[in-house]
């Protein structure tokens, strides 16, 4: 079970629905979605260990996740952003694996929201 204070910042929740009104469950849905699609390209990126579409598939998911308040997620992204822009593989295959669980522990957290 997810804990949302644990996964998200709350306060950027917060600031997210007084900005967003009525259309906060439609910016989580569109993340939600939009996430699917950026852990698939980082699982391919990671899968052809080609350095330069790692770093460009984490830099985006981290970016959308840090926007959402994902404050760990984004931070492991920038993990593997980083491995990717330093040519380092070693390990990245568990960094991406724990990219993948941390998303899933986020989505659940939203859904409570």
């Amino acid at each position: 079970m997810a804990d949302s204070g644990q996964h998200l910042d709350l306060e950027v929740i917060s600031e997210l629905k007084d900005v967003m009104g009525d259309e906060f469950p439609l910016l989580v849905d569109t993340f939600v979605n939009d996430s699917a699609l950026r852990i698939a390209a980082i699982n391919d990126a990671v899968s052809s260990g080609e350095p330069e579409s790692i770093r460009r598939a984490a830099h985006s998911f981290k970016g959308s996740a840090s926007n959402m308040g994902a404050v760990h997620l984004a931070k492991l992204c920038g993990s593997l952003e980083e491995r990717g822009r330093s040519g380092e593989t070693v390990g990245i295959e568990q960094l991406a694996e724990d990219i993948s669980s941390t998303y899933r522990d986020v989505k659940e957290a939203l859904a409570k929201i």
